[in-house]
């Protein structure tokens, strides 16, 4: 089957996550915010970098629509074509509504501002998400249904109402957590992920989600206590999650990790929070500390994993006077600590940052394969 991809702000990002999951041979990216994956399925609740997923339908829309299962339908039109209108979407959604009148059926039309439906208005609509809410996505000659839209809903719930929230040591989105953790497991069905620098958590509740074994380590004994917090609050909330966190106070530069894990995703300490470009003397110690404790960490953890396992990990990048980016000094380290690069078709090294806008510290994603 073939699903249609609405890329987030990232695009390259998406592309990457996308790529990892189901090859770059099942991915191809057909416009600046869009990609057509091959697969059975492509499930948007475990993408932290898309934003709607829409199968890509086999028969006209008006054979579609004519099959839907009686009752009321909710319908929304986006145009992702190139020279699309909100006008032009607008007729499209109205040429529907009326064929769909003249079988019978009651049709709720959704509007928009644009010739595209926000992520927002989907998803609070539940198109594609529940019966008979049919978001219908064209591009070009490519018509697709909704199957699902990013949840706001459950990642503000994730983030926000967790019981244990330290402001100080950053707050890692979901969805970043998610798309690290995609990128560490390449989409394995099972596995013990570790988390090294665990903070309050984000990264093992996201794990957890997705069923896997969870292992956290953080040099403060404050962290893992709030971690131990925030995953069992998650756990009373999500029924299907059974297995225990493993959790322990370990300075991740000398730590031995037992049992060893298959797969690693975390984001390392990002430095001091700053709201301006530093000044030169301030960026070189910031950078030199995170250097100092990247190297050390991955020296310490590559005689603990198996060859060819993955680590993926958030690093930190700092905005100069002159608008760009500027992170750490490590590729070149990276073959005598024991890994390689992971080279990517949709993106280099370079397009895997992170950030919003005017944000002075970013995140600049980095995948290692163990040699």
């Amino acid at each position: 089957m073939q699903y249609l991809v609405v890329l987030g702000r990232e695009a390259k990002i998406s592309l990457t996550e996308l790529e990892a999951l189901f090859s770059s041979s099942k991915v191809k990216q057909v416009s600046p915010t869009l990609a057509i994956v091959t697969a059975k399925f492509v499930d948007i609740n475990r993408l932290g970098g898309a934003l709607k997923v829409a199968k890509v339908l086999d028969e006209s829309p008006t054979d579609y629509l004519s099959q839907l299962p009686e009752g009321k339908i909710t319908l929304g039109v986006s145009d992702y074509s190139a020279k699309a209108s909100q006008k032009s979407a607008w007729a499209l959604a109205l040429k529907y509504k009326n064929l769909l009148k003249r079988h019978g059926r009651n049709v709720r039309l959704i509007p928009s501002k644009s010739a595209i439906i926000s992520s927002a208005t989907a998803h609070h609509n539940q198109l594609g998400e529940k019966l008979n809410h049919i978001e219908l996505i064209k591009f070009g000659d490519t018509f697709a249904t909704s199957v699902g839209t990013q949840n706001i809903t459950q990642y503000a719930k994730r983030d926000q109402a967790r019981p244990a929230r330290d402001a100080f040591v950053g707050m890692l989105p979901p969805k970043l957590a998610q798309i690290l953790i995609n990128l560490a497991t390449e989409g394995a069905k099972e596995g013990r992920l570790l988390d090294p620098f665990c903070g309050t958590g984000v990264v093992l509740q996201e794990a957890s989600l997705m069923g896997y074994s969870i292992y956290g380590t953080d040099l403060s004994d404050k962290m893992i206590n709030y971690s131990e917090r925030n995953l069992s609050w998650l756990a009373g909330r999500y029924s299907d999650i059974v297995a225990k966190p493993q959790l322990e106070a370990g300075d991740a530069t000398n730590h031995q990790w037992k049992p060893a894990p298959d797969f690693v995703a975390s984001e390392i300490y990002l430095g001091h929070p700053m709201s301006q470009p530093p000044a030169e003397i301030k960026f070189r110690t910031e950078k030199e500390s995170a250097e100092a404790l990247l190297t050390a960490f991955l020296k310490n953890l590559a005689p603990q994993i198996k060859s060819g396992a993955r680590v993926a990990l958030a690093i930190p990048a700092w905005l100069r006077q002159n608008g760009k980016y500027s992170g750490l000094d490590i590729l070149d380290r990276l073959d005598n600590l024991g890994y390689n690069l992971m080279q990517y078709r949709f993106a280099s090294f370079d397009d895997l940052l992170y950030y919003r806008e005017g944000q002075i510290v970013a995140r600049q994603i980095i995948v290692l394969r163990k040699k």
